[in-house]
């Protein structure tokens, strides 16, 4: 759509299950002027509904700056499940190399922590973010950005990103997870 119109329009997603099954689809809630001045650092909200046309999931950010420069001012994602019931919280961690994030519950008690790659990008292969324990001794799940091969991630805006976590970690948690995707997709792959 940018192409014809030369602006951006709201992002839009399918989550799907292991099976490859819709679960839900999420869209972006933002203005069109503040995803071209803000860029990556801008503020959103995020609505995720299931198949019934239910919003189950609602993510919010607010502006930050984002800068090495100024480590008061990290992103942070809210998540809401139902909307309006706030059950945790993504922040990001400074870091001089490294994309480092904490999910925390909705009491704000640190939960999981998420550390990516140095340099977020490659060719050929997938993308990981580790998610780990607390003293990040061991993983405990993943979120990765998917190879779709050389035509795909050239010439489209289409991406693939995954999440594995343990089966018994708590729903609430799991939502979280699914917000941590969002953020990291935002800050990492997505220009505007």
């Amino acid at each position: 759509v940018s192409v014809l119109t030369g602006f951006e329009t709201n992002n839009k997603y399918e989550i799907k299950n292991t099976l490859g099954q819709s679960v839900y689809f999420a869209a972006e809630d933002t203005e069109c002027c503040t995803r071209i001045c803000c860029g990556p650092s801008r503020p959103f909200t995020l609505r995720i509904i299931d198949n019934l046309g239910h919003e189950v999931i609602t993510l919010q950010r607010p502006l930050r700056c984002s800068s090495c420069c100024f480590p008061c001012c990290l992103q942070e994602l809210e998540v809401q499940a139902p909307p309006g019931t706030p059950v945790g919280y993504v922040v990001q961690n400074w870091h001089a190399c490294l994309p480092k994030f904490t999910i925390q519950d909705e009491k704000r008690t640190d939960i999981l922590k998420i550390t990516g790659p140095c340099i977020v990008c490659s060719c050929c292969e997938d993308i990981n973010f580790e998610v780990k324990s607390l003293d990040e001794t061991s993983t405990v799940g993943r979120i990765s950005k998917q190879w779709t091969g050389f035509v795909k991630e050239a010439f489209t805006d289409a991406d693939n990103f995954g999440i594995t976590f343990p089966m018994d970690l708590d729903v609430k948690m799991k939502a979280v997870m699914i917000g941590a995707c969002f953020l990291i997709v935002s800050l990492s792959f997505i220009n505007t």
